[in-house]
């Protein structure tokens, strides 16, 4: 891609985090991913990079995690300043069939997208170019 942007992971299973990096590398030729275990270090990974990092950012954001889920991030990256925000799509990866969490996650204006898991990288890939053309 030529954007060239940054993949922050945040998931708690070692598993998704291990096939979900090798996916990304091996599909779009990423490289670096940082990976945080739950929501909390998300949110301190953004709060300690955003300075530096003008690149886009890619959230791949999973909803089910101890400390703080998904849905805690996402009500504390409302709270993040509008220049980090705006270069930040969050995608949603999840297995719920829950319909009152689809409808959260279709509904929170922060999230780009819902992807199903197990992770569909072919359709990522497709979503990621698109936006790439709009800008």
């Amino acid at each position: 891609m030529e954007l060239n942007p940054l993949f922050l992971l945040i998931e708690d299973n070692l598993i998704d985090q291990l096939v979900t990096k090798q996916l990304l590398k091996k599909i779009l030729s990423i490289e670096q991913v940082t990976i945080a275990n739950n929501g909390k270090e998300g949110i301190q990974w953004l709060n300690n990079n955003n300075i530096r990092n003008k690149q886009p950012l890619i959230i791949l954001l999973d909803i089910q995690m101890p400390i703080m889920n998904g849905f805690e991030f996402l009500k504390e990256f409302h709270k993040l300043n509008k220049k980090t925000k705006k270069r930040v799509q969050i995608y949603v990866l999840s297995s719920t069939l829950d319909s009152d969490e689809i409808r959260q996650i279709e509904e929170n204006k922060y999230v780009t997208d819902f992807l199903n898991k197990p992770f569909p990288i072919e359709e990522l890939k497709n979503k990621l170019l698109l936006y790439e053309k709009l800008l």
